[in-house]
């Protein structure tokens, strides 16, 4: 079942993942950015990144990995939901003390402790993609996030071979 969006009657807040199959069980875990860091935490935090929408999942993936390893590689999408959207701190574009940190590019330290900050305030944080600056990336920290938050489906991901197309 695919969750409808709360306009057009849906219920709750839903955020969705892509991750490669390997990965399929520890959607939640925050490894990746633990390990690496990301655009709003750095290394040593367990932030999930999401989306509200799987298109836009699908494209803060492909920007880093790119369509070609989305069509090869096996991925998984998964939907969870937010079950306490009280929990959720939504971050307008406005409250961003840097514009330039909603664009595309490396991470600035400040940026990092910003969403670092969000992180140890809210259970949740909404923010604007940088992929796509008309949605929005859903964040949390997986530990203190845990039981907030219940995992609603997981399914194998297909790319659609049109994104991917044959040399020509």
């Amino acid at each position: 079942m695919i969750p409808l969006p709360g306009a057009l009657g849906g219920a709750g807040l839903f955020g969705w993942r892509v991750d490669q199959q390997t990965y399929a069980s520890s959607w939640d875990s925050g490894e990746g950015a633990f390990r690496q860091g990301g655009r709003w935490n750095r290394k040593g935090t367990r932030a999930v990144y999401g989306s509200i929408d799987p298109a836009t999942a699908i494209l803060e993936v492909a920007v880093h990995k790119t369509f070609a390893v989305l069509d090869t590689v096996p991925h998984v999408l998964t939907a969870f939901e937010v079950t306490d959207v009280s929990a959720v701190h939504i971050v307008q574009a406005a409250d961003v003390p840097n514009p330039h940190w909603l664009r595309p590019g490396i991470p600035s330290a400040g940026q990092q402790q910003f969403g670092e900050d969000l992180l140890a305030a809210h259970r949740f944080v909404l923010v604007p993609s940088a992929v796509s600056s008309h949605s929005w990336n859903l964040i949390f920290d997986a530990t203190r996030a845990a039981g907030a938050y219940v995992r609603i489906s997981q399914e194998r991901f297909a790319l659609d071979g049109r994104l991917h197309p044959p040399v020509r």
